[in-house]
């Protein structure tokens, strides 16, 4: 036991080791310069024009007047400005785990928030639109009309409270706009509660805005910071006042709503060809998140079954209880527990990237533990009791005589378990991992269209399943060769 506890401790250090030297900096275009001081900022970039994903000579941006209010910051600090963009609801968990060192994401200062954490000075005011569908519009004049219609909000922000408010409204909170703007599109909703700054780029000939605009007084934005750091709040509200006094937030904003203007229309096949290296950055971490969760979910998944296969009890009871505990609990819970709550319990603070493969390793270990033991039980017994008759101790006789027959029989088991943790990767997604699913959701924000981005997702991962399976196929066909002599 204590070999393979000393095992399992060699794996864990090996997945941080190795995931702490692919080159990060591709997933959140930050720089990686460990002489200089940093400044973590966390913020949910569909939010045009505070802070919005724009290709700028050809590469990926996150620009917006948040994001230069934040670069004026750093700057007075002497820091370098590192963004981490992430869903709005993930941002306070963020915060409080210390991922991030402030929040700017157009955040309101509600007495609820101020619980977890303090607030800035405040920034910018801005009102709330009903956004609806341009035929729509003549139906909600006022307010009064809303009640018991289905409303989109942002989860987690002030407009959901306002929508709470509406008597007998039902809400469709979702992490972004853009989302939320889809829903209004495809009629299943039938208004959405939004900033009006942000409405502003998303109207066309499909979305307009209705005349209701709800009672609240103007929405006021602000700075989050942790929790008893008055420091860096004193530096905060240092920036705030002098950029006020010089006028420059309000330049800043009629800069970022510029920059968020000019949508164009593209059919599919533009959409890919311009944003291929979204796509190409995408593969390659979902592919390396896959690989890895399947090769770390294999050991895993061997140990496990050896326990479960031990005559010692409580080898046993551990490996059934690892198995029925994992397999009944959502990978997202899962990835929220070791991304977010081993850094709020035990200050240990995995990178998405390690968080992901971790997850993906131990939610695999589980499936491939049952995988496994189907394999060794059914492999005839009286294999093991020929080689134990021979001489070979029990441990050699499982590693040269029960496992490759094990490994053989359930290698298609095996190839299916690793093409759905190539799907299962976009859960990854959630906490600004750059896969597939997240460069799918920065197109869509880019060219604000629902559809297309997604679909050229859906076809990346036909493609690389496809082709697993059939080099599985290949491979089981070439294993199996000498059965049929």
């Amino acid at each position: 036991m204590k070999l393979i506890s000393r095992y399992t401790m060699m794996l864990l250090t090996f997945v941080v080791l190795l995931t702490t030297a692919v080159p990060v900096a591709l997933a959140s275009g930050t720089t990686d310069n460990s002489s200089s001081k940093k400044l973590v900022l966390g913020t949910s970039a569909d939010f045009a024009p505070y802070e919005f994903h724009k290709v700028i000579d050809g590469k990926d941006e996150i620009v917006g007047f948040d994001i230069e209010i934040a670069k004026e910051i750093a700057k007075d600090l002497g820091a370098e400005l590192v963004i981490e963009d992430m869903g709005f609801d993930g941002l306070l968990p963020a915060l409080q785990s210390g991922r991030v060192d402030l929040v700017i994401s157009g955040m309101t200062p509600t007495d609820e928030r101020k619980q977890s954490i303090d607030f800035s000075d405040t920034y910018y005011k801005s009102k709330q639109v009903i956004m609806v569908r341009n035929v729509d519009k003549d139906k909600y004049p006022t307010m009064a009309e809303l009640e018991n219609a289905k409303i989109g909000v942002q989860k987690g922000s002030i407009q959901e409270t306002i929508g709470q408010k509406i008597p007998g409204a039902k809400l469709t909170a979702l992490d972004k706009i853009s989302d939320i703007v889809l829903q209004l599109q495809t009629k299943r909703i039938d208004a959405a509660i939004v900033e009006d700054t942000v409405a502003a780029g998303y109207l066309d000939d499909i979305i307009g805005l209705a005349a209701a605009v709800p009672d609240e007084e103007q929405a006021e934005a602000a700075v989050g910071i942790r929790k008893g750091n008055t420091e860096l709040l004193s530096a905060v509200n240092g920036t705030l006042e002098r950029l006020k006094s010089e006028d420059k937030i309000n330049q800043m904003v009629t800069d970022a709503s510029l920059l968020m203007a000019g949508k164009v229309d593209k059919n599919i096949f533009e959409i890919f060809w311009e944003y291929k290296s979204f796509y190409a950055t995408g593969v390659g971490y979902t592919l390396l998140l896959s690989a890895l969760g399947v090769i770390f979910g294999v050991i895993i998944g061997l140990i496990i079954c050896l326990f479960r296969l031990h005559d010692v009890a409580i080898l046993r009871w551990i490996g059934t209880a690892y198995v029925e505990v994992i397999r009944g609990t959502p990978m997202l819970v899962q990835l929220m527990i070791i991304y977010y709550g081993f850094s709020l319990s035990f200050g240990i603070n995995f990178t998405a990237l390690q968080a992901g493969i971790i997850t993906l390793s131990i939610n695999s270990g589980a499936y491939l533990a049952e995988i496994f033991r189907a394999g060794i039980q059914g492999v005839d017994r009286g294999q093991l009791e020929a080689a134990r008759s021979l001489g070979m101790g029990r441990g050699a006789a499982m590693r040269y005589i029960i496992l490759p027959q094990a490994f053989k029989a359930v290698l298609p088991a095996i190839g299916n378990e690793f093409i759905t943790i190539i799907k299962e990767s976009s859960i990854i997604s959630v906490i600004g991992m750059v896969d597939i699913m997240y460069q799918a959701s920065v197109v869509k924000n880019i060219t604000y269209q629902g559809l297309n981005p997604f679909l050229i997702a859906a076809a990346i991962y036909f493609v690389l399943t496809f082709i697993l399976s059939k080099l599985l196929g290949r491979l089981e066909r070439k294993l199996s060769a000498s059965d049929r002599r």
